[in-house]
């Protein structure tokens, strides 16, 4: 297991994003969230409740939300969630776009620090669940998709001219094909239970049917299938029978009748419909008056099949702490990470409700357990690996300022670099054609441990750009474009030349890059 940079019940106050990217990679067992769905409206607490002042905004903007650090972490590092994210843009809205990005790069670490057999679950609804199953697609892969969980929220909602919408969505991806799983189970419907109405005269309640003599033993016969267990108890009277005629009995009947007793069933195992979990009513003890708040039971669930005591559960939108009372209670490690000013207090005043934590100063309690509180990042102590799938660089030194140039700045820098009168020239096809119609693009593709910085990235036109994707050289494209069978080629000494520019004038920002006139050419003036 990788190195621990944090500790057990530590909630940190802020922007989850500096957090995430603060730890260690590969740490996490399982990550158990309910973000923001992107449902256009303000959430509010219950007044006078304990979770009272609690509030987010749940919309979003291209203009004003979107970073352009993260713009060119997700195109560098994830070009298939960017496709996600365009894709987005185009059918529903920019503010869907926008949302997708705010998510996808904060999901691009929660992927980095999950162990290889850790596990997601990400609570959304139908605003947004399609959305971002796509962006989980890209960057867990869609091999790793487990199940779209349903959990009914609702008995009942009247939405005008449309079905009632009376359900959640929860996404589960695992890392890998190795995953922790614990099989958990739902209790029987009414419907189900009729079936026990034979009684034993200490009125348990039994069943009966029909099994064959395979497994008998010991005065039952247990099974599993898929994972989950069950026990059919053989009455006493028929044992002894088995005893005498063993063979030749099963050999005439095939099977005997037998019983099992319902205390001694555990429930269905879990379906990827949930409708025996409640919403929080207005006389739960357990409801805060969190705006979003879910069940416990729901998150206690999902803990328990995903994790096993003492392993390490993150809640990077931990709201009003349900996830990490979940782990507590369930004998797990935890860490809770959110913005709202009143989440140290919620968090301390529910796990003190349950009897979890240290209470205040002056307060006895025989075992304590404390709350951490921080409002910095962890350090990272590992080898600093990126969040990228592809991208595997080992950074043991601080990144220098020149290599935090952004996109729109490396355009700038090589446009003036790979320009003539004409226009500005490919680097891959030697054809002179005017910078809207330029792509930045790596030399040395990051498949092979390429930089995304200005001394590694190159302007090429349209088609060059898609034919040399995450896995040709620049080499390899002047070769592909040069086939008979391509003929993209239209002059390879321009196109060499425009490399050796874009080369020189990325040396000279990097020695000169706090000049002004260095400033200046990085700005566009």
């Amino acid at each position: 297991m990788a190195e621990l940079n944090f500790k057990n019940r530590t909630l940190y106050h802020g922007d989850n994003l500096d957090f995430l990217r603060g730890m260690n990679s590969e740490t996490v067992h399982l990550i158990a969230t309910d973000p923001p769905f992107n449902k256009n409206r303000d959430f509010h607490a219950t007044p006078d409740s304990l979770a009272a002042g609690a509030k987010f905004q749940d919309r979003w903007s291209w203009t004003r939300d979107v970073h352009e650090e993260w713009t060119d972490s997700i195109i560098d590092d994830w070009p298939a969630a960017w496709e996600v994210i365009i894709a987005a843009r185009a059918a529903y809205g920019d503010d869907m776009g926008a949302f997708l990005c705010w998510l996808g790069v904060r999901l691009m670490e929660m992927h980095r620090v999950l162990r290889p057999d850790g596990s997601l679950y990400l609570q959304c609804d139908t605003t947004a669940s399609h959305y971002i199953k796509a962006m989980l697609d890209a960057i867990f892969g869609w091999e790793n998709f487990r199940n779209d969980i349903v959990w009914k929220r609702t008995s009942a909602h009247s939405d005008a001219s449309r079905w009632g919408s009376v359900h959640d969505v929860l996404l589960y991806y695992s890392k890998s094909d190795v995953r922790i799983w614990n099989e958990v189970y739902m209790a029987y419907d009414d419907s189900y239970k009729k079936r026990f109405r034979n009684q034993d005269s200490d009125g348990r309640l039994w069943t009966d049917g029909d099994i064959t003599a395979k497994g008998l033993s010991g005065g039952g016969y247990t099974y599993t299938y898929k994972g989950a267990k069950s026990l059919w108890r053989v009455p006493l009277e028929t044992m002894e029978r088995l005893d005498e005629e063993n063979r030749l009995h099963f050999t005439r009947t095939g099977g005997i009748r037998i019983k099992r007793y319902l205390d001694e069933s555990p429930g269905v195992p879990a379906q990827d419909v949930i409708t025996d979990i409640f919403p929080i009513n207005s006389q739960a003890k357990e409801r805060t008056g969190y705006p979003t708040q879910k069940p416990l039971a729901l998150y206690r669930r999902i803990v328990e099949a995903s994790s096993n005591e003492g392993d390490i559960v993150l809640d990077p939108f931990c709201g009003c702490a349900t996830t990490p009372v979940a782990a507590e209670q369930l004998k797990r490690q935890w860490v809770g990470m959110d913005i709202w000013d009143g989440a140290k207090e919620i968090v301390l005043e529910r796990l003190r409700e349950e009897w979890l934590v240290t209470p205040e100063e002056g307060e006895n309690m025989m075992f304590p357990h404390i709350v951490h509180i921080e409002t910095t990042p962890p350090a990272r102590t590992d080898d600093n690996e990126m969040a990228s799938s592809v991208l595997r660089l080992k950074i043991q030194r601080p990144v220098l300022p020149w290599e935090k140039i952004t996109h729109k700045g490396m355009m700038n820098i090589l446009a003036s670099a790979q320009q003539n009168m004409f226009g500005v020239i490919c680097a891959g096809c030697g054809r002179d054609l005017e910078r809207e119609f330029m792509q930045l693009d790596h030399i040395l593709p990051k498949a092979e441990g390429g930089a995304n910085h200005i001394l590694n990235r190159i302007l090429l036109c349209g088609p060059c750009n898609r034919r040399k994707r995450n896995y040709l050289t620049l080499a390899g494209l002047h070769r592909e474009n040069k086939k008979k069978s391509v003929g993209w080629m239209k002059d390879e000494k321009e196109a060499k030349r425009a490399q050796a520019k874009a080369r020189e004038r990325a040396e000279w920002v990097r020695d000169y890059f706090h000049t002004q006139e260095c400033q200046e050419l990085i700005a566009g003036r």
